[in-house]
């Protein structure tokens, strides 16, 4: 798909910056923008960002002819429970699925556990009698539904998800009472699970259809206050939503399946790092995006990213298919504290963009990871955010004293030491999990270090792994809104479908594809895809008869099921050392990914600078000691110039510190590459 319009923006709204990557064909050049996220209104500090860009940028806003969004809104509504009013209708006898969920243990010593979450109670679950089997024949046909919507009337709900037992083997019954939910409560949303999550598993199946209804009405707010502002100053650019699989969808299609929304954001870094491992040369990289409140864990293993057909966001499953990511509380924005046993700990309470670091000056009063890298020099106070921002070093001092320093009798250098000690043993633990539960050595793989803070941890954190490459790419600040940049639309289509996967079954396999071919090239024409840019990718969820879990394989050769068992095979071998080739193997899913592939116009690398760099100096401590550190400006670095460490390296939205014992230089592509050399 191709654009009339010069400009192309891609925007990454995160919890504590906005950040922006503008691509002007007439130019051929990526530039990056970067403004503070209004919680209140995520589409006011869009705007915002938008606006100022084009100011500093010199192109019109009725330039922009592609808007790619990604966004914390669905995330965010989900981990702090700011969700509709919903109720559940079930098939009866089912209404308790919800709260039974898995008998699995999370804390497996706890006394106590925390129960799992539950986002509709009891009394707003309700019976609906029919019953089908699993093969999507009719045991008990579906009643009338007069008796349920005048139950549904008395309670007045906001949302309504609907997910009947094995409605994924036969919509009509779903559909059916859909039709007469919306004549009775016009205006309500609706969310059908043989919509939003065609799969077996009845538990995941109905947490994620009740995700998903309880977040139309969260989506579709935000997404008329986004369309409002459409048109201001020539502003009418056409808008696509980046999904958790790493796609695009429409406004219409994200406003009905908000569920698809909810690794939105991140999911953008690792689409950066996948492209990054091919520019570079790099097939294996630890991709960590460290922002304000949160650090992404992502592998790109032989240049491609791993996708999942099932997560977890807030303790609840997701049953859609998303990029491989593991998150956990750790970001610039992390709070510090000493608790009630004297211990140092940091996050996963962050002050997010309001109040914000309290070197931010914005009426934060509790020290942040980002204060204690301001105490310890390591930011130039006047250069933050490329000058926009002035540091309030003095307070963070004060903070960091007060708060950690006096309580465990250390000096404020000290104290900061340790909150950056703790950070990064927190952070190296994310990645270790992410590669040792697939059997991957740390020491094979290097380190792509992005978001606004990852560059002040990201050396230190491969000291503690044995990682021996560090790779702070360009534009590093605002590095998820780059992948989201160079992105496709992409939607996701799949149905369980329990056979044998054997030449014997090939007829009825081959109609089971040809009905999701045919869906998915639907959906790509809805959407004006053209159809020299469309394409269609066919998986399968495979798995050893007798196996309760399925392995995601992909299958280009569809419908050749010897090269899908050959594969299968191969991937169980791979992560679990051992494949059964001599069983039967089972079809559970059948999945199609309608693919429609944006225009990718060339960027070209930033002019190098004619002139040699001179590095500044400035004070920082480390180990408990000062001492004057060489300070670089990255745009004055040219190829081959070295920066040896401990130097710091800074920009307009990221500073990055090269530890001791590595040294720096930057490659052609503009990226530095960082190497340990003891």
């Amino acid at each position: 798909m191709t654009e009339s319009r010069p400009v192309r923006i891609a925007v990454d709204i995160g919890g504590t910056f906005t950040d922006l990557q503008i691509l002007d064909v007439r130019r051929g050049r990526v530039v990056a923008w970067k403004t503070p996220t209004t919680p209140a209104d995520p589409s006011e500090g869009l705007l915002t960002g938008v606006r100022d860009a084009a100011a500093r940028f010199g192109f019109a806003l009725a330039d922009v002819g592609l808007l790619l969004h990604g966004t914390t809104i669905a995330t965010n509504a989900v981990l702090e429970r700011k969700l509709a009013r919903g109720v559940l209708l079930t098939t009866a006898g089912f209404e308790d699925v919800l709260e039974i969920t898995r008998h699995v243990r999370r804390d497996i010593y706890g006394l106590a556990p925390d129960p799992f979450p539950c986002l509709i109670e009891r009394d707003l679950r309700l019976g609906v009698t029919e019953r089908l089997r699993a093969d999507g024949s009719v045991e008990t046909p579906l009643a009338d539904p007069a008796p349920l919507l005048a139950q549904l009337r008395a309670l007045a709900p906001e949302a309504i998800a609907i997910g009947l037992l094995h409605a994924y083997a036969n919509p009509a019954h779903e559909r059916a009472l859909r039709d007469a939910v919306r004549a009775a409560l016009p205006g309500v949303p609706v969310s059908l699970s043989s919509d939003v999550s065609p799969e077996i598993r009845e538990y995941e199946r109905l947490s994620t259809t009740v995700l998903n209804a309880l977040l139309m009405p969260v989506v579709q707010r935000y997404l008329e206050k986004l369309e409002a502002r459409l048109g201001e100053d020539g502003f009418s650019p056409r808008i696509f939503l980046v999904q958790s699989n790493g796609g695009m969808c429409s406004l219409k299609r994200a406003a009905e399946q908000p569920a698809s929304l909810l690794l939105s954001g991140p999911s953008g870094g690792a689409l950066a790092a996948e492209r990054l491992s091919r520019r570079l040369d790099r097939p294996n990289l630890v991709a960590v995006d460290m922002g304000g409140t949160s650090f992404d864990v992502s592998v790109v293993q032989g240049h491609r990213i791993g996708l999942v057909t099932q997560g977890e966001v807030g303790g609840l499953p997701v049953r859609l298919p998303m990029v491989e990511m593991r998150t956990i509380g750790a970001g610039g924005g992390s709070i510090a504290a000493v608790d009630a046993a004297g211990r140092l700990t940091a996050g996963p309470r962050s002050a997010g963009a309001r109040p914000g670091p309290v070197c931010y000056g914005r009426g934060g009063a509790e020290p942040t990871v980002t204060d204690a890298n301001a105490v310890l020099g390591r930011f130039d106070p006047d250069f933050f955010l490329g000058g926009a921002m002035k540091l309030e070093l003095a307070a963070a001092r004060d903070a960091m004293a007060a708060r950690i320093a006096a309580p465990l009798g250390l000096s404020v250098e000290e104290a900061a030491e340790g909150v950056l000690r703790v950070t990064n043993a927190q952070l190296a633990a994310a990645v270790r999990l992410s590669l040792f539960e697939k059997g991957l050595d740390p020491r094979d793989f290097a380190l792509l270090s992005f978001g606004g803070a990852g560059g002040l941890h990201a050396s230190d954190v491969a000291d503690e792994l044995g990682i021996a490459e560090v790779i702070f790419p360009r534009e590093p600040g605002t590095l998820s809104a780059y992948g989201i940049l160079f992105s496709d639309l992409a939607q996701d289509i799949a149905r369980s479908r329990l056979m044998q996967a054997d030449p014997a079954h090939a007829a009825d396999i081959a109609a089971a594809l040809d009905a999701l071919r045919s869906e998915a090239t639907a959906r790509l024409a809805e959407d004006g895809v053209p159809d020299d840019a469309r394409a269609v990718e066919i998986a399968a969820d495979l798995r050893y008869r007798g196996q309760a879990f399925e392995l995601l394989v992909p299958w280009p050769e569809a419908p050749d099921i010897p090269a899908l068992l050959a594969r299968f095979h191969a991937a169980h071998r791979a992560r679990f050392s051992y494949a059964a080739e001599g069983e039967p193997v089972e079809i559970v899913t059948l999945r199609a990914t309608a693919i429609g592939r944006l225009d990718k116009p060339e960027e070209h690398a930033p002019d190098a600078p004619e002139a040699a760099p001179h590095p500044a100096a400035r004070r920082a401590w480390q180990d408990g000691a000062p001492a004057d550190w060489p300070v670089w400006m990255r745009d004055t670095l040219r190829a081959g110039d070295r920066v040896q460490g401990p130097a710091i390296i800074e920009e307009a939205f990221a500073t990055h510190v090269i530890g001791r014992f590595w040294t720096a230089s930057l490659h052609p592509d503009g990226a530095i590459i960082a190497r340990r050399h003891a």
